[in-house]
C-alpha cells in the first residue's frame, strides 16, 4: 500500500538529530519558556523574514491569540465583521468565533482555491474590520490585492499560513505579508513537530508581546496577569523538534515540488482536474489536490490499486452543525469543491518511484 503520508518515514531520517535534541531538553531539566524555545522563535522568524515569533500550543491557538491581542489593543471588539474564505479548514472561522466576532464568508477562486479577491470588496460593510487571508493546500492567496483592498477601507491582514510554511509570492513568504500570521506545525505540515505546535509571527513589538503573556495564563511577570490569559506556550521538547527540521525544510519542499511538477506534466486523464497555480507564487504544496465528478468512484479505484488517498475537506463549515447560523446562505463554488476534491500522496521524501506509480494508476482510471 502506497500511503498518503507516512510520517514515521519522514522522521526516521533526521531520528538521531530528534533523540539528541530530546536528550538535550531531558538532561536540562528545563522544559517550559527555556533556551529551545527561544532559539526557534529566532529561527523561524528569521526563516519568515519577520521581526519576531511567538511559540503558542498549536495553530488554532496561534489564530485565536491574533484576534484577542487585537481585542485587547480595542482595535476590534464584539460583532466587528472578519473576512474569511468560506472553503477553509474550521479551524479558521473557530479562531474568529471564539473571539465573538462575525466570520463573513467570501467564495474562492476556482483556480486557486484561495479566496477570490474581486469578491471581497462586495462583502465589506461598516462593521468589516479584517480579512483573514488563508493559504491553503500551500499556495498563497492573492496577497497584493488583498493588502491593497485592506489599505483602502483600513482593514486589518491576518494570515492563515498553517498550510504554507515556506510559500513565497514576489519574494515574500508566508507570514509575512499581513499584520499577523498564525502557523501551525500539526505532524502533518511541511514543518511537524512531534506533537501539537504552533507559532505567531508579526513585525509590531506590542502584538508580539501581547500574544505572549496572554499565551501564559495573561501574565507577563510571574504572579502579575495584565489579562485573563490562557495556558497556550509551545513546550521545549517540541521547539527542540522543529529547530531539528527547520533546517531541512526547504529540501522537502524542492521534494514536494519536484512530486507536483511530475503529476501535472504526466497526469494525463480527462476525468482529472489538476491544481492551477500562478507563476510569480512558489507553492509548497502541503497538498496535491485533484478534483472529479466521481470522487467515490476514484478513491475506490486508488484503494484497489493499494494507493491511499484522503479527502480535504468533506464538509464546508457552513455545512457543519457547529455553523448553524451560516447554513441559510449558498456558497456553490465551495460546495462543488468540498464535494468533487481529492488528495494524491505526496511528502518531502516521496520517491521518484512512488510518485511514477501514482500516476501511472491515475492514468489507467
Amino acid at each position: 500500500m502506497i500511503p498518503f503520508l507516512d510520517l514515521k518515514a519522514v522522521n526516521a531520517r533526521y531520528r538521531d538529530e530528534l533523540a539528541q535534541a530530546a536528550k538535550d531538553v531531558i538532561d536540562s531539566g528545563w522544559y517550559i519558556r527555556g533556551v529551545q524555545i527561544k532559539a526557534f522563535e529566532k529561527e523561524f522568524a528569521e526563516y519568515c523574514g519577520t521581526k519576531y515569533c511567538v511559540g503558542v500550543a498549536n495553530g488554532l491557538d496561534a489564530l485565536i491569540l491574533i484576534f484577542r491581542a487585537y481585542v485587547e489593543l480595542n482595535k476590534l471588539k464584539e460583532g466587528d465583521e472578519i473576512i474569511v474564505p468560506a472553503n477553509t479548514y474550521i479551524a479558521s472561522i473557530i479562531a474568529i468565533t471564539e473571539n465573538r466576532l462575525k466570520p463573513i464568508l467570501v467564495e474562492p477562486d476556482e483556480r486557486s482555491y484561495n479566496i477570490d479577491v474581486n469578491l471581497i470588496e462586495l462583502a465589506i460593510t461598516p462593521k468589516t474590520k479584517a480579512i483573514l487571508a488563508v493559504h491553503l493546500y500551500g499556495q498563497l492567496a492573492d496577497m497584493v490585492a488583498i493588502n491593497e483592498i485592506a489599505e483602502k477601507h483600513e482593514l486589518l491582514v491576518i494570515e492563515d499560513s498553517a498550510q504554507a510554511h515556506g510559500a513565497i509570492m514576489c519574494s515574500k513568504k508566508s507570514g509575512n505579508w499581513g499584520d499577523a500570521s498564525g502557523f501551525s506545525f500539526y505532524p502533518g505540515k511541511n514543518l511537524g513537530a512531534l506533537g501539537d505546535a504552533g507559532a505567531v509571527t508579526t513585525n509590531d513589538l506590542e502584538l508580539a508581546n501581547i500574544i505572549r503573556t496572554l499565551a501564559n495564563y495573561g501574565s507577563h511577570k510571574k504572579y502579575e496577569n495584565l489579562y485573563k490569559g490562557i495556558n497556550s506556550r509551545l513546550d521545549e521538547i517540541q521547539a527542540a523538534m522543529l529547530r531539528v527540521k527547520l533546517k531541512y525544510l526547504d529540501n522537502e519542499i524542492k521534494n514536494r515540488r519536484d512530486v507536483a511538477n511530475y503529476y501535472i506534466n504526466n497526469i494525463k486523464n480527462n476525468k482529472i482536474t489538476l491544481p492551477k497555480f500562478k507563476n510569480e507564487c512558489e507553492h509548497v504544496w502541503h497538498l496535491f489536490t485533484v478534483t472529479t465528478n466521481n470522487r467515490s468512484d476514484l478513491q475506490q479505484y486508488f484503494l484497489d490499486n493499494n494507493v491511499e488517498t484522503l479527502i480535504h475537506y468533506p464538509i464546508p463549515p457552513h455545512k457543519q452543525g457547529a455553523y448553524r447560523e451560516l447554513c441559510n446562505e449558498s456558497y456553490p463554488i465551495t460546495e462543488n469543491i468540498h464535494k468533487n476534491i481529492l488528495s494524491l500522496p505526496i511528502s518531502g521524501i516521496q520517491s521518484e518511484e512512488t510518485t511514477q506509480q501514482v500516476a501511472s494508476i491515475i492514468n489507467g482510471y
